[in-house]
């Protein structure tokens, strides 16, 4: 088999393929920054808690819709997520729970909900569609939705990039120097369940933040800077999205775990290799003298 056969024609002889591709594209240029802030601000399990939380919005949307409509369940996912964000943060505010625990005990509530809901309404298939994702049965409305999503979350990081940095690192400045850092953690929250309504589709609501917390760990193991971490986490996310759907094609295997796997690979190559990983805690290179 030529590298033609093996990298090229799964896109070249099929547009399935090359709709899986583009999305996968836009959900890596899109989730790999916002992975690399949520491991920053160390709010990885609140991604993952976000993720599930979008599910009763997306089952509510299906019912009203009465099919697999990505309008209708992004919109419901979209409340549903923005509800739990704000629910938890003022729970741990007005009470003596942490924000994570605040976090863990909403999500886990919405995913038995929206499970309940998917059950009493709709097929086996269809929770299994909502829960692991269609990647290679995404249409071109559904990669217009994407692509706006993304579009959308990377100008608005663009604009309020420096003071979620600032927030990011040192909130205390912030609030010294008249800073909104609230408005900017909300805005933030606000992106990171945009871009997992882009993502449940293509990866269900229990993988769609694979593509965001995998590549900013990678990115953390391989750089130093955080634009340099931004850059690394969408290309290895862009990277995984290839690799995966090329890896799913000629092994015949379901495309969204597979995605994820690839990516989980790559992690695991990078923990040994990276500069930060344990080939160079373990066996430092000698320092030169003179």
């Amino acid at each position: 088999m030529s590298a033609y056969d093996l990298f090229i024609a799964p896109f070249a002889d099929y547009g399935f393929m090359r709709r899986a591709l583009v999305a996968c594209l836009c959900l890596g240029m899109g989730s790999g920054p916002i992975g690399v802030l949520l491991v920053l601000r160390r709010m990885s399990l609140v991604g993952d808690a976000m993720s599930h939380a979008i599910l009763p919005g997306a089952a509510i949307g299906y019912m009203v819709a009465g099919s697999l409509s990505l309008t209708a369940m992004g919109l419901g996912g979209l409340v549903a997520g923005l509800a739990v964000a704000l629910l938890s943060g003022a729970v741990s505010r007005a009470t003596v729970l942490q924000e994570d625990a605040s976090f863990a005990s909403f999500y886990l509530a919405s995913l038995a909900l929206g499970v309940l809901i998917v059950s009493l309404r709709g097929s086996s298939i269809d929770l299994l569609h909502v829960l692991f994702g269609t990647i290679l049965a995404i249409d071109a409305p559904a990669l217009h939705q994407i692509g706006a999503i993304t579009t959308v979350t990377l100008l608005t990081l663009a604009v309020i990039y420096r003071p979620l940095v600032v927030e990011c690192f040192d909130p205390g400045f912030l609030r010294a120097v008249g800073g909104r850092g609230p408005l900017y953690h909300f805005l933030f929250l606000l992106l990171v369940v945009l871009t997992l309504v882009a993502s449940f589709q293509a990866l269900g609501t229990l993988m769609a933040v694979g593509l965001m917390m995998l590549p900013a760990a990678i990115a953390q193991l391989w750089c130093r800077s955080l634009p340099s971490m931004m850059a690394v986490a969408g290309a290895s996310a862009v990277a995984s999205g290839y690799l995966g759907l090329v890896a799913s094609y000629h092994f015949e295997l379901a495309s969204g775990p597979t995605i994820i796997m690839t990516a989980a690979l790559i992690y695991g190559l990078s923990i040994v290799f990276a500069p930060a990983g344990l080939l160079r805690r373990y066996f430092p290179r000698p320092h030169l003298e003179g």
